[in-house]
């Protein structure tokens, strides 16, 4: 994956599936933490972003979704666990087939990524701003109608 530690710091490529259903978004988070992400994971070496999406879906949640098109790309900087971090996130539209069991906005699904056990949770796009959502801009880039690409910078620290 594309994850290297460069003066003091992590620099990470990312793919994040931006899933929209009925009025709701699909969250996640890991375990332990405060604060809710889109799904995806990092990008493999000659892996194209959006194939990223499709294996990561498949890995997390057992899923074959289709990955649409791209809505935003962001240089996110933050902290985490004590640790500066660079990412680069491309954001993609994101389809669950009509049929997935994932569907019901009722319930919380649980997801695989490596050891962890993820928390996958529909929020209605309308609260999304009441949400520990990072990075940050998403919550009002979400709720725009209609969803228009974006480049965001996210500064978290200097």
């Amino acid at each position: 994956m594309i994850s290297v530690h460069l003066h003091g710091q992590r620099f990470q490529v990312r793919a994040a599936a931006v899933i929209l259903h009925a009025g709701h978004a699909l969250l996640h988070r890991a375990p332990g933490d405060d604060y809710w992400a889109l799904p995806g994971g990092r990008v493999e070496v000659g892996e194209e972003a959006s194939a990223t999406i499709v294996r990561e879906m498949r890995e997390e949640l057992g899923e074959e979704v289709e990955c649409g098109r791209l809505l935003h790309v962001a240089e996110n900087f933050f902290d985490l666990a004590g640790r500066r971090n660079h990412e680069i996130g491309f954001y993609f539209l994101v389809s669950l087939p009509e049929d997935s069991p994932h569907l019901d906005k009722a319930r919380s699904y649980r997801g695989i990524e490596s050891h962890l056990e993820l928390e996958f949770r529909w929020f209605p796009i309308a609260q999304l701003a009441a949400v520990n959502l990072r990075p940050t801009f998403l919550p009002a880039s979400l709720a725009a109608d209609p969803l228009v690409f974006s480049h965001a910078v996210q500064r978290e620290y200097p």
